[in-house]
Parts: C-alpha cells; sequence; structure tokens
C-alpha cells in the first residue's frame, strides 16, 4: 500500500496547534486539490476535492472516520469512499519538544481498488509525499499566521 510520514517542527507552542487542529475549517481547505468539506459529527467530516495524478483526474468524496482523538498527542482515521469499503487510513501525532516548539508526525497510507487500483497504486507511490509536502507547508504557514493571533 502507497504510503508517507512526514515530520515538521514548529516554532509553536503545542496548545496553539490543538486550538488549529480542532477545527477542520482551518486545516481541510490546504489540503492539495481542495473542494469542499462538511463536518457532519464530531467523528466524521466528507471531504471533497480534485485528485490529479498524472494520467488520472477526477473528483473525489472521501468519509474521513475519526477513530481515535487522545488531544494533546493523537489523531487517527480511516478514509472510505463513499457507498465503498476502506481505502484507507492516517494519523496526526503531536508532541511538545519545549514550551514553544511542538513536532508534529503525519501518516497517510492509502489502498486503490477497483478497476484502476494497481495503476492508481502505483501512481500514490509518487503523488502522496509530493501532497504531503504541499500541504505540510500550507498548514506551517497558517498555522504561524494563526499562532501571532
Amino acid at each position: 500500500m502507497p504510503s508517507d510520514k512526514h515530520q515538521v517542527e514548529l516554532d509553536i507552542p503545542i496548545e496553539v496547534i490543538w486550538d488549529f487542529i480542532r477545527d477542520a475549517d482551518n486545516w481541510a481547505p490546504l489540503v492539495p486539490g481542495y473542494i469542499f468539506h462538511e463536518t457532519t459529527n464530531d467523528r466524521q467530516i466528507i471531504w471533497e476535492f480534485k485528485s490529479d495524478l498524472g494520467i488520472v483526474k477526477k473528483k473525489v468524496t472521501l468519509l474521513i472516520d475519526f477513530k481515535e482523538w487522545n488531544e494533546p498527542n493523537k489523531v487517527s482515521f480511516e478514509l472510505k469512499r463513499k457507498n465503498e469499503k476502506y481505502i484507507g487510513e492516517g494519523s496526526v501525532e503531536v508532541r511538545a519538544l519545549n514550551k514553544n516548539k511542538t513536532r508534529i508526525t503525519a501518516f497517510l497510507e492509502i489502498n486503490a481498488s477497483g478497476a484502476i487500483g494497481s495503476l492508481a497504486n502505483s501512481l500514490f507511490k509518487t503523488n502522496i509525499p509530493k501532497s504531503a509536502e504541499e500541504a505540510a507547508a500550507a498548514i506551517s504557514f497558517k498555522l504561524e499566521e494563526f499562532n501571532k493571533k
């Protein structure tokens, strides 16, 4: 299964990062290809984005089910497509390195199935790390702004 683990250290207190993470409106629009999201309850988000895997481009709607929410340390989730079974999972772990410095580690694993599953998985291998870096940069920038409030 294609996966990626990305880590960033920020000069921001852990409390500020959790204030940001708590609200999907802060971070969901920062993920590459974002179109729309809706929080259906405190354990699920519907997320729509445009997937661009080079030769494969399409609109994707995912259900993000939060499996674990252990503030201020870890959030884990499962990804599903509407009317389909599990396609992936991920987590975000947050660790205070000191009073004003925090390490964020994000992990994502996806396994496409169906008619183009093997092609999509091979494309995911190169695109997941690229998208993770873009998302991490955008979220880090937004967190810096959020911290200045």
